[in-house]
């Protein structure tokens, strides 16, 4: 049961509800609470099971529980509050030998342990005392509906680790509503419980205890001991006479010393409180579910936007769209287009020295050309993503949900990453230098031949990227691409260019989707910082699912005092 309760715990842990979905605010508080119940109580109880019973004293504000916990103990260990709020820390009294088991590690371990009193509500006092029997732990906790939210936290957190509850409340709080809401929680759980009315005047106990003893049978109380504690005189070290508290003395002093009766009462507290946890995991798993799939959903308007933007880029880098405007004409400017093309419609004896002639002295305007690809390449991509980034951002903030994503990061999302430029400017020379280098290994056999020398490397690489960029078009563009194709094909031969040209295009497709898949990425981001795993609602069903089988079995088997 410890084993398979630890991996709910992390099932738990791993199922966390960010997004502010309708409903999700209380089930967010309720897997708080069961997680704070594990580790608070579950966890620390299954593992060490022979540690002393853990008697939480709580209740109503002004009840006496400070002054009823001095009288069981029978010194001053506690110092009741005269004013409200109380805002001093929880005291734990313990038999001295007994101390080792309320370390951190065992019992509230976001709790610092102190000697000494104090006003901080993240610790507590450890006090021991020989006068509580060993087996037995005392617990004066803060008020239940104290006006100190802090302090109604930490009463439900104490409240959560008892293995029994020693409710307190007097004649003129007893039908409040929030103390009752907590035993409704505690009837829910199924944990032990006594009720003590206190600082009820000696007439009015007989006549309050009668309608308590009611109010407790009709809220499933009716078998939880209720003991009557009379007004009395408070001693100066905060003590009402010992006969007062010598029912509920005797009680206790009854179960410190009966292991057995200890472990049917850590049995029922433990298991009803598994029975809890397990019973609201379900819920909040299906609530997961809906958080993964509200964040797949975000996930996949900006896939859909940016798929198609990645379509759009391609067709455009290899359908000739490019090869407008400027780069157009500096591609027209540096193979001389009129006379190339005259060239290319000559006798075939004559178009090889046509070409030399038409492209013999021109690096410069080679060079115009590939800073026009590369600025042509660039404003495609970032033209696209930045549309992409828009149409991303605007399917995001029609819910709630998506805009508090968008907002929770410092990168812009509705705009295409600030490095984009720069990570394309690298990419397109990369190209260019990726097909510099395919036209020398290519043109190994033809490197010292005229038509090769008056080109050079640089010319026919540019040839190579304005014929990759034209695609297999046939309007206008194709036609003025053409010259760069007989190029190619004069001097390395048609085999060999129509081998470039598809690695061209291969290579610099894959670099255009490398660069929108960055642009992708920058959406995963925000996602990945609430940490949703899609796995997470199925391993919290079968962590539950995995406790519930053991506890249905330990409870047939009659063993649930074994858990």
């Amino acid at each position: 049961m410890l084993t398979e309760v630890v991996r709910l715990h992390g099932a738990l842990r791993a199922a966390p509800l960010p997004l502010d979905l309708p409903g999700v605010s209380a089930l967010r508080q309720a897997r708080e609470q069961v997680i704070e119940q594990l580790e608070d109580y579950v966890i620390p109880r299954l593992t060490e099971i022979e540690a002393p019973l853990l008697v939480v004293v709580g209740g109503s504000t002004g009840a006496g529980k400070s002054t009823l916990v001095n009288t069981l103990v029978g010194h001053k260990v506690t110092t009741p509050g005269l004013l409200r709020p109380t805002t001093r820390s929880p005291v734990l009294v313990h038999h001295p030998d007994e101390g080792h088991w309320f370390g951190p590690e065992r019992l509230l371990p976001e709790l610092t342990r102190v000697a000494e009193p104090t006003h901080d509500q993240a610790s507590i006092q450890l006090v021991p005392s020989p006068q509580v029997p060993r087996g037995l732990a005392i617990l004066d906790a803060p008020d239940v509906d104290s006006v100190d939210e802090g302090n109604r936290q930490l009463a439900a957190q104490l409240l959560s680790a008892a293995d029994l509850w020693l409710f307190v409340t007097s004649a003129a709080r007893y039908s409040d509503q929030v103390p009752w809401e907590h035993l409704r929680t505690a009837v829910e759980r199924n944990t032990a419980v006594a009720l003590v009315l206190s600082r009820t005047p000696a007439d009015d106990v007989t006549t309050v205890s009668v309608h308590l003893a009611r109010m407790m049978a009709a809220r499933g109380l009716k078998d939880s001991p209720l003991f009557a504690v009379p007004q009395g005189e408070v001693s100066e070290d905060g003590l009402l006479p010992t006969s007062y508290a010598a029912e509920i003395r005797d009680w206790l002093d009854v179960l410190a010393a009966d292991s057995a009766g200890r472990r049917s009462v850590v049995s029922q507290t433990v298991a009803g409180a598994v029975r809890t946890v397990t019973r609201k995991a379900f819920p909040i798993a299906d609530a997961a579910q809906l958080q993964v799939e509200a964040v797949a959903g975000l996930l996949a308007s900006a896939d859909e936007v940016h798929d198609e933007a990645q379509r759009s880029l391609l067709a455009a880098a290899g359908d000739g769209s490019l090869l407008r405007g400027d780069l157009l004409a500096r591609w027209q400017e540096f193979v001389g287009s009129g006379e190339l093309l005259r060239s290319t419609e000559a006798k075939v004896g004559f178009v090889r020295e046509r070409l030399v002639n038409a492209i013999k002295g021109k690096p410069q305007q080679a060079e115009r050309v590939g800073v026009a690809i590369e600025m042509a390449l660039e404003a495609a991509v970032v033209d696209h993503a930045e549309r992409a980034a828009a149409q991303a951002a605007a399917a995001w903030s029609t819910e709630e949900y998506g805009a508090r994503l968008l907002a929770s990061t410092t990168d812009d999302l509705t705009r295409a990453g600030r490095a984009l430029r720069t990570r394309t400017e690298k990419e397109v020379r990369g190209w260019l230098e990726e097909l510099a280098e395919f036209v020398r290994h290519e043109a190994a056999d033809v490197r010292h031949t005229a038509r090769f020398l008056a080109l050079g490397v640089r010319g026919l690489s540019t040839a190579l990227a304005a014929v990759a960029l034209a695609g297999p078009a046939a309007d206008a563009t194709g036609t003025a691409v053409r010259p760069g194709e007989s190029l190619l094909e004069t001097v390395l031969g048609r085999a060999a260019a129509d081998r470039l040209v598809d690695q061209a295009r291969g290579n610099l497709e894959r670099r255009l989707t490398g660069l929108l898949g960055g642009e992708r990425a920058r959406y995963l981001a925000p996602a990945e910082q609430w940490q949703l795993r899609p796995d997470a609602p199925d391993q919290l069903r079968q962590a539950a699912r995995r406790v519930d089988d053991l506890r249905f079995a330990a409870a047939k088997k009659g063993t649930g005092g074994h858990l």
